[in-house]
């Protein structure tokens, strides 16, 4: 089977991430991978080939598109339509598999809608097409006309919406109050989460970090990095508290869209104890080794949480509800607790550090196979494989 996948970020990493996991559990499949953000730092599969449009990204108001690279938006557009559809063309893939539109990015719907038109109705290369997307959604303005349209969408060109969550913890009608309208199979994959590889010997991995088998381990994180400062400002000076109760190593990544400023800030603090990276390969392994985690409330950092078990404080970000009722509905679970924005005072924040430090989180049924559900069902799409259980 040959997949064309769209993934589009345009702030974090988190779609992007996903969508990778997925590629990986396609092992044995021919996989194009179509990005027009930002390349994370991170390896592809080797099943996976990228194929990059002309960069785009939102504006930190969250609103408007730009280039990064500062070329006139409108030539952007039209080079990335048009070579969106070369790509397609020339692939002819057997599923196209796009991230999240249309029932969001509907800023990229001048590329979107075109090629998805032109595949309906046979001058491009048939193809099964199937939406992908993450089980929270942000809120809409007019949401009523924007669920309207995107259930219009993908019932005249879609196949099939593949639903990232477990329904047990929330279902998409939850954010999509029109679902019912939605024709095509609506299929729960279960939440998909990077496994990493399982520590045989923490204490050894921290020993060969340069973690003193008395120290105790705090890992933060801040996602992507665009909106994670004030949180590892905090995390930070936290630490620095711990220290007159034990001997704490904190080490935290700043991820790599944080704004160059404010991470030379944060990594001028660094210390033999306090330690900043961008990013990590290793991530799921440093949370494994961990005494205490603490990070944004994004899909792929709670998923990190739930694979890997450390006692964790998560940091919803506030501008929409999209982590807030993540982060809510996993607490409730038993999985992390939630720091509300008076927890980022550093001495309280200390308190609650000292309160989970080596403390397990209580065990969870929740449903994190979504990347080798959803691997089988794509492959059942075309006859290739049986679909999810």
């Amino acid at each position: 089977m040959k997949l064309l996948v769209y993934c589009q970020h345009v702030l974090g990493v988190g779609h992007f991430f996903r969508t990778l996991e997925i590629c990986r559990a396609l092992a044995g499949h021919d996989i194009v991978l179509v990005s027009g953000g930002t390349p994370p730092p991170a390896d592809l599969p080797a099943n996976v080939r990228r194929r990059q449009l002309p960069e785009l990204a939102m504006d930190r108001d969250f609103q408007n598109l730009h280039s990064p690279a500062g070329r006139n938006l409108e030539t952007v557009r039209a080079e990335r339509r048009r070579k969106l559809k070369a790509i397609f063309r020339e692939e002819a893939p057997d599923v196209l598999l796009v991230e999240l539109y249309p029932i969001g990015r509907k800023a990229f719907r001048f590329e979107l809608d075109p090629l998805l038109a032109e595949i309906s109705d046979g001058r491009l290369p048939a193809c099964k097409v199937v939406c992908s997307v993450r089980d929270i959604l942000v809120e809409k303005e007019n949401a009523a006309k924007h669920e309207s349209r995107a259930a219009d969408i993908l019932n005249r060109h879609f196949d099939a919406l593949l639903v990232h969550a477990d329904p047990r913890v929330v279902g998409l009608e939850e954010t999509f109050g029109q679902l019912a309208a939605i024709r095509i199979p609506v299929v729960y994959t279960g939440f998909v989460a990077a496994k990493g590889d399982a520590v045989t010997d923490p204490a050894a991995w921290r020993r060969a970090q340069g973690v003193a088998d008395d120290r105790r381990l705090v890992v933060a994180s801040a996602g992507g990095g665009a909106v994670g400062f004030d949180l590892l400002d905090a995390v930070s000076q936290a630490v620095g508290r711990l220290q007159t109760r034990y001997p704490v190593v904190l080490q935290a990544f700043t991820g790599p869209f944080m704004d160059n400023a404010q991470a030379a800030e944060l990594e001028r603090r660094q210390t033999a104890a306090v330690r900043f990276d961008r990013f990590s390969e290793d991530f799921t392994t440093w949370l494994q080794a961990a005494d205490a985690a603490v990070s944004m409330a994004g899909y792929n950092t709670c998923m990190n949480i739930l694979t890997t078990r450390p006692p964790a404080l998560v940091y919803p970000f506030a501008q929409n509800r999209e982590q807030g009722l993540r982060a809510r509905r996993l607490a409730a679970r038993g999985a992390l607790q939630i720091l509300a924005h008076r927890d980022l005072e550093p001495e309280r924040l200390a308190q609650r550090l000292a309160e989970i430090m080596g403390r397990s989180p209580s065990p969870t049924t929740i449903d994190i196979d979504g990347a080798a559900c959803t691997a089988r069902w794509l492959a059942g799409l075309v006859g290739a494989e049986s679909g999810c259980a």
